[in-house]
């Protein structure tokens, strides 16, 4: 099952409800979780293309992410062999840092 897009138009209307933009429930976190998980789909694609050994995507690892606009529940990818380490948010990182 695929996750829910990032809506712009409820974001809109939340940030002019006074929601907060930024920390725990903030508007930008379900954003900045989506394109997160992006990303490293992205990196373990590039990775499996450029290996020279047998493997593959061998499903995702669930972990929570803390980030100055929230916590969030991350979906990191895995490959059969256990050599993918994702540059964006290596294994066992559980903090966004600003200067990534």
């Amino acid at each position: 099952m695929r996750n829910q897009l990032f809506n712009f138009d409820e974001a809109l209307k939340q940030l002019q409800s006074g929601k907060n933009l930024l920390g725990t429930d903030g508007i930008l976190t379900p954003l900045i979780k989506q394109l997160t998980e992006a990303a490293l789909q992205a990196e373990i694609e590039h990775y499996l293309s450029t290996r020279s050994i047998d493997t593959r995507k061998n499903g995702y690892t669930r972990k929570t992410v803390k980030s100055t606009s929230g916590q969030f529940e991350l979906k990191t990818p895995r490959d059969r062999s256990g050599a993918f380490e994702p540059q964006l948010i290596k294994k066992n990182q559980t903090k966004l840092s600003e200067d990534m």
